[in-house]
């Protein structure tokens, strides 16, 4: 089964830049995230360096925005510079001044991620115009919606709210993935406007599955992202989600934001069923962060660890996600068969 039959040919790029910033920028996201390592690197053609770049760069604004030593006024203050540094990359050194002001390990893979972006900005001059285009419109469109965030305050009022949020930091990311798919696949591009609103879907599914695992992380540094209406419908504040006294009915909250993950990923699933399936290798790689996020949601259902630290699935789950999907994942029935059973599964 060819996996090439609907890419245009980028045989005649030239790849010597490509090779040279391959390296470096392969090893930043490996260090930054195995699981989407994984998925990238399986990409075919220069669409693995394109996204791998893309990818960085967004760190680049998590980076800013997780920082757990800085206020948010300051957050803002350098989300807003690192924005002027994607609209102009001569700003680039007052960025990198601006970053030797905050408290970070030098070890840290994110401070190195932010640290090296101008080595990040300059691999996107070996891809194609619109390639970068998308690039930089989309990282800014996230970096603006952050500031957004952090000068708002760290309350969300009700699942509008959540969606809001959670669409800067990842349904944009939906958007880009989409956008790069279709400038290297026709058959990609011939469904690009049914997938996007999907592609947003798929963003805010894996988002939330992040809440999910980062409840207690989260809280600790202050941010509560789980709507107070969520929380209010089962007779809590939000501050009382953590309250051992009020667990059974912070687990009715955690399982509604089960089920809400569960709705998101569902169209997911409905979003790789409109990618071709003769390229599996994009299939792969939209699935497996999607089968791992459902299998996490398993492990999160009425689990009181969900509230205490962190859930996890364990390595030897995920390799087998990984075999199965290789081997049938060009089957749209096999895929949301698969997924929904993920779903249910008991907890390991």
């Amino acid at each position: 089964m060819s996996s090439n039959t609907d890419f245009l040919s980028t045989n005649e790029q030239s790849n010597a830049s490509l090779d040279m910033d391959a390296h470096e920028v392969f090893s930043l996201l490996r260090e930054t995230s195995r699981t989407f390592s994984l998925s990238i690197e399986g990409l075919p053609g220069t669409l693995k360096h394109e996204i791998a770049v893309s990818y960085l760069l967004f760190r680049v604004s998590d980076y800013l925005e997780d920082h757990e030593t800085i206020s948010p006024e300051r957050k803002i203050a350098l989300l807003e510079r690192w924005d002027d540094v994607l609209e102009d990359e001569t700003e680039l050194t007052g960025f990198l001044n601006e970053l030797d002001t905050i408290p970070h390990r030098p070890d840290d893979p994110e401070a190195v991620v932010a640290y090296r972006s101008g080595s990040l900005l300059g691999a996107l001059q070996a891809f194609p115009q619109k390639a970068t285009q998308a690039i930089f419109r989309r990282v800014r469109e996230t970096t603006r919606g952050m500031a957004k965030w952090q000068a708002k305050g760290p309350r969300v009022e009700d699942e509008t709210e959540m969606d809001d949020y959670m669409h800067y930091v990842a349904g944009i990311v939906g958007y880009l993935v989409t956008d790069l798919f279709a400038e290297h696949s026709p058959g990609v591009a011939r469904r690009r406007d049914t997938l996007m609103p999907l592609a947003r879907e798929f963003g805010l599914a894996l988002q939330t599955v992040n809440i999910l695992r980062g409840l207690r992380k989260d809280f600790e540094r202050g941010w509560i992202f789980v709507p107070r209406t969520f929380c209010t419908s089962h007779g809590l504040t939000p501050s009382e989600l953590f309250s051992p006294d009020a667990r059974t009915a912070a687990l009715q909250v955690v399982d509604d934001l089960v089920l809400k993950a569960e709705r998101h990923l569902m169209s997911g699933v409905a979003y790789i069923r409109l990618i071709p399936r003769h390229l599996h290798r994009l299939r792969l790689a939209c699935m497996w962060p999607l089968l791992f996020a459902a299998k996490t949601v398993a492990v999160s259902r009425n689990n009181p660890q969900v509230l205490c630290g962190e859930v996890k699935i364990g390595r030897e789950t995920v390799k087998k996600i990984m075999r199965d999907s290789t081997l049938w994942g060009w089957s749209n029935a096999w895929l949301t068969s698969y997924t929904r059973r993920l779903l249910v599964s008991p907890a390991v």
